[in-house]
């Protein structure tokens, strides 16, 4: 099992925005967002980061319970546990008990298809949570990841802070291993619907856990949303 290194929340936790790029207003973590990934942008209502809001006003699908996707599993309480075999790589996230295939087994990147999905062997594939992850390793201590296919702008975000992705987002994620204790994972995104150039979201560094640790699973639930809005409010009750 893999944690992130602790001591310092953003990196453990990324309540703030991705690793490398906190959502804290400084002129060097803004994004080279396009005009209609900016208008995107605004109309999101986060929960954190500069432009936050409070819970009643938010528009977050996390609140409503709805799956994280990738990359945003990603930048949110990372915890994981990774198994691999001759054909694939599977990603285990401590949050909602998700779990991600990466295939290993020579196959090409599936082609974005007009409007989201992909496209593979002339067929035309749904998009999804996780999008269609395939890995090649580089070496036999570093595999490269790319990820096309994942849900449109308006059933994910990036992270906490409300970042925006689309349905063209392409992922490219290195998991390099340093030592026997040490793994090195960084992400950069690419969506030119909503950013005018790639950009790196983290580069994170994890340490091995004994693998006999038991983690407390945390899942989104509907009865507790709903308890949480008679307690505080909610915006549809304008209570």
């Amino acid at each position: 099992m893999w944690g992130a290194i602790p001591g310092n929340r953003q990196v453990t936790n990324q309540s703030s925005g991705v690793q490398l790029k906190p959502n804290n207003g400084r002129p060097e973590n803004q994004l080279p967002y396009t005009p209609y990934g900016l208008d995107l942008y605004k109309s999101h209502k986060p929960l954190e980061g500069v432009d936050a809001v409070p819970p009643a006003a938010t528009n977050d699908p996390r609140v409503r319970c709805e799956p994280l996707g990738l990359p945003r599993h990603n930048h949110y309480d990372l915890g994981i546990q990774i198994f691999q075999d001759e054909y694939k790589v599977a990603m285990l996230y401590q949050y909602d008990n998700q779990w991600r295939i990466i295939w290993t087994d020579g196959r090409p990147l599936p082609k974005l298809a007009d409007g989201g999905g992909v496209e593979i062997n002339g067929q035309y594939r749904e998009p999804r949570w996780f999008g269609y992850s395939v890995g090649t390793w580089v070496d036999d201590y570093t595999l490269d990841v790319q990820t096309v296919g994942t849900m449109p702008e308006q059933r994910v975000w990036l992270d906490n802070t409300g970042r925006p992705i689309s349905d063209q987002l392409r992922i490219r994620e290195t998991f390099r291993r340093l030592d026997y204790d040490t793994l090195e994972w960084s992400e950069t995104i690419e969506d030119p619907k909503v950013y005018t150039r790639p950009w790196q979201t983290m580069k994170m560094p994890m340490m091995l856990q004994d693998p006999r640790t038991d983690l407390m699973t945390r899942y989104c639930s509907p009865s507790e949303v709903d308890a949480y809005n008679k307690a505080y409010g909610d915006a549809v009750s304008g209570k």
